[in-house]
């Protein structure tokens, strides 16, 4: 019988330098995708903001041709979806699909203007991602306007 011997080490286990490889490759993975995500995210929020803005806009624009009228700014977009006691021809389950006022992408509420600076007699507004009037236009943080809506 031949006696065999050999003269290698068997490791059971990584290094700890190959461990720290392993996690910093992952991490950069997990932040590319990450910030790939996020940007994403934003880009759905704009688009689900500027299509409520259209929705909304056509609404009003419906409930003019209905009643004869817009709404006034204290009544705001509440009319839509609750009959004013001075309007005639109100179309019967309101103007929109919903029994609630959509909100922006960001989750806060629109807001209705008359006569806007842009000479139209209304508009519809979202004030984007940071909810104030405002904001850098081409960022999210940009006020978004039913007039301008795509």
């Amino acid at each position: 019988m031949k006696k065999v011997t050999k003269n290698r080490k068997f490791r059971a286990g990584f290094t700890m330098v190959e461990l720290m490889a392993v996690l910093i490759i992952l991490g950069l993975l997990a932040t590319a995708v990450v910030l790939n995500f996020a940007g994403r995210v934003d880009d759905a929020r704009v688009k689900t903001t500027k299509a409520n803005l259209k929705i909304l806009h056509g609404a009003v624009l419906q409930f003019k041709m209905d009643t004869g009228r817009y709404p006034s700014e204290e009544e705001g977009l509440n009319v839509l979806i609750e009959a004013p006691t001075d309007v005639k021809n109100y179309a019967t389950g309101g103007y929109i699909e919903s029994t609630e006022i959509p909100k922006d992408g960001w989750g806060n509420d629109f807001v209705y203007i008359r006569f806007p600076e842009s000479g139209k007699p209304f508009a519809v507004k979202s004030y984007g991602a940071d909810g104030e009037d405002g904001g850098e236009e081409g960022t999210i943080d940009a006020d978004l306007y039913s007039t301008d809506a795509n």
